[in-house]
Protein backbone atom coordinates (compact mmCIF):
# COMPACT_ATOMS: atom_id res chain seq x y z
CA UNK A 1 0.00 0.00 0.00
CA UNK A 2 2.40 2.19 0.79
CA UNK A 3 4.40 1.96 -2.89
CA UNK A 4 0.88 3.20 -4.25
CA UNK A 5 0.32 6.01 -2.28
CA UNK A 6 4.15 7.28 -2.65
CA UNK A 7 3.74 6.89 -6.19
CA UNK A 8 0.32 8.17 -6.52
CA UNK A 9 1.29 11.35 -4.51
CA UNK A 10 4.13 11.98 -6.42
CA UNK A 11 1.75 12.01 -9.43
CA UNK A 12 -0.44 14.53 -7.48
CA UNK A 13 2.70 16.72 -6.89
CA UNK A 14 3.61 16.42 -10.39
CA UNK A 15 0.21 17.17 -11.73
CA UNK A 16 0.41 20.48 -9.17
CA UNK A 17 4.11 21.47 -10.63
CA UNK A 18 2.71 21.15 -14.95
CA UNK A 19 -0.60 23.01 -14.03
CA UNK A 20 1.86 25.95 -12.66
CA UNK A 21 4.52 25.64 -15.66
CA UNK A 22 1.64 25.34 -18.47
CA UNK A 23 -0.83 27.39 -17.61
CA UNK A 24 1.21 30.79 -17.74
CA UNK A 25 2.86 29.34 -21.36
CA UNK A 26 -0.71 28.28 -22.47
CA UNK A 27 0.57 24.90 -23.65
CA UNK A 28 -2.45 23.31 -25.24
CA UNK A 29 -2.43 19.78 -23.24
CA UNK A 30 -1.18 21.40 -20.03
CA UNK A 31 -4.04 21.45 -18.30
CA UNK A 32 -5.78 17.85 -19.36
CA UNK A 33 -2.13 16.51 -18.55
CA UNK A 34 -2.33 18.19 -14.97
CA UNK A 35 -5.80 17.22 -14.44
CA UNK A 36 -4.74 13.31 -15.38
CA UNK A 37 -1.50 13.51 -13.08
CA UNK A 38 -3.67 14.26 -10.17
CA UNK A 39 -7.17 12.28 -10.48
CA UNK A 40 -5.55 9.25 -12.27
CA UNK A 41 -2.35 8.47 -11.95
CA UNK A 42 -2.32 9.59 -9.03
CA UNK A 43 -5.72 9.88 -6.81
CA UNK A 44 -7.03 6.91 -8.63
CA UNK A 45 -3.78 5.04 -7.70
CA UNK A 46 -3.86 6.01 -4.19
CA UNK A 47 -7.21 4.98 -3.46
CA UNK A 48 -6.64 1.94 -5.59
CA UNK A 49 -3.39 0.79 -3.80
CA UNK A 50 -5.22 1.34 -0.34
CA UNK A 51 -8.50 -0.07 -0.59
CA UNK A 52 -6.93 -3.30 -2.37
CA UNK A 53 -4.84 -3.27 1.22
CA UNK A 54 -7.96 -2.79 2.95
CA UNK A 55 -10.54 -4.65 1.33
CA UNK A 56 -8.88 -8.20 0.12
CA UNK A 57 -9.17 -10.87 2.70
CA UNK A 58 -6.09 -12.28 1.74
CA UNK A 59 -3.18 -9.46 1.05
CA UNK A 60 -1.92 -9.72 -2.98
CA UNK A 61 1.68 -11.03 -3.24
CA UNK A 62 4.15 -8.56 -3.06
CA UNK A 63 4.74 -9.63 -6.96
CA UNK A 64 1.34 -8.96 -7.91
CA UNK A 65 1.60 -5.75 -6.63
CA UNK A 66 4.85 -5.30 -8.11
CA UNK A 67 2.52 -5.95 -11.35
CA UNK A 68 -0.04 -3.64 -10.44
CA UNK A 69 2.51 -0.70 -9.62
CA UNK A 70 4.16 -1.45 -12.94
CA UNK A 71 1.40 -1.64 -15.49
CA UNK A 72 -0.47 0.85 -13.63
CA UNK A 73 2.18 3.70 -14.23
CA UNK A 74 3.36 2.17 -17.73
CA UNK A 75 -0.02 2.46 -18.96
CA UNK A 76 -0.45 6.30 -17.67
CA UNK A 77 3.05 7.12 -18.86
CA UNK A 78 2.05 6.06 -22.36
CA UNK A 79 -1.14 8.09 -22.33
CA UNK A 80 0.35 11.04 -21.43
CA UNK A 81 3.20 10.86 -23.65
CA UNK A 82 0.97 9.71 -26.68
CA UNK A 83 -1.28 12.21 -25.88
CA UNK A 84 1.84 15.21 -25.32
CA UNK A 85 3.47 13.59 -28.57
CA UNK A 86 0.23 13.75 -30.43
CA UNK A 87 0.92 9.46 -30.98
CA UNK A 88 -2.45 7.77 -31.31
CA UNK A 89 -1.01 4.42 -31.17
CA UNK A 90 0.97 5.09 -28.08
CA UNK A 91 -2.55 6.52 -26.30
CA UNK A 92 -4.25 3.49 -27.38
CA UNK A 93 -1.36 0.84 -25.33
CA UNK A 94 -1.58 3.07 -22.84
CA UNK A 95 -5.42 2.33 -22.78
CA UNK A 96 -5.19 -1.33 -23.66
CA UNK A 97 -1.98 -1.36 -20.26
CA UNK A 98 -4.59 0.20 -18.15
CA UNK A 99 -7.46 -1.74 -18.45
CA UNK A 100 -5.29 -4.88 -17.83
CA UNK A 101 -3.85 -3.26 -14.46
CA UNK A 102 -7.64 -2.55 -13.31
CA UNK A 103 -8.34 -6.02 -13.87
CA UNK A 104 -5.79 -7.25 -11.50
CA UNK A 105 -6.96 -4.74 -9.05
CA UNK A 106 -10.52 -6.40 -9.51
CA UNK A 107 -9.42 -9.58 -9.26
CA UNK A 108 -7.04 -8.88 -6.12
CA UNK A 109 -10.30 -8.05 -3.80
CA UNK A 110 -12.28 -10.77 -4.99
CA UNK A 111 -12.29 -12.27 -1.70
CA UNK A 112 -13.10 -9.54 1.16
CA UNK A 113 -14.14 -8.98 4.77
CA UNK A 114 -15.14 -5.39 3.94
CA UNK A 115 -18.27 -3.94 4.43
CA UNK A 116 -20.92 -3.89 1.35
CA UNK A 117 -20.51 -0.47 0.47
CA UNK A 118 -16.92 -0.43 0.83
CA UNK A 119 -16.55 -2.66 -2.19
CA UNK A 120 -19.12 -1.28 -4.38
CA UNK A 121 -16.98 2.06 -3.69
CA UNK A 122 -14.02 -0.18 -5.02
CA UNK A 123 -15.46 -1.29 -7.81
CA UNK A 124 -17.37 1.75 -8.71
CA UNK A 125 -14.09 3.76 -8.70
CA UNK A 126 -13.20 0.92 -10.76
CA UNK A 127 -15.63 1.08 -13.75
CA UNK A 128 -15.14 4.93 -14.01
CA UNK A 129 -11.54 4.56 -14.63
CA UNK A 130 -12.64 1.55 -17.13
CA UNK A 131 -15.11 3.64 -18.70
CA UNK A 132 -13.03 6.60 -19.13
CA UNK A 133 -10.45 4.32 -21.22
CA UNK A 134 -12.69 3.87 -24.65
CA UNK A 135 -13.86 8.00 -24.16
CA UNK A 136 -9.69 8.29 -23.95
CA UNK A 137 -9.24 6.74 -26.58
CA UNK A 138 -11.77 8.01 -28.90
CA UNK A 139 -10.84 11.60 -28.12
CA UNK A 140 -7.60 10.72 -29.19
CA UNK A 141 -8.56 9.21 -32.35
CA UNK A 142 -10.81 12.54 -33.00
CA UNK A 143 -8.15 15.25 -31.79
CA UNK A 144 -5.46 13.37 -34.22
CA UNK A 145 -7.75 13.65 -37.12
Amino acid sequence: MRTFVLVGSMAVIAGGLVAAVTGPASLADGSWAAAYLVLVAGVGQVALGVGQAVLAAVVPSGRRRGWELLLYNVANTAVLLGTVIDTVPLVMAGGVILLVALLLFLSGVRRTHAHRWQLVGYRMLLSLLAASIPVGLVLAVLRHG
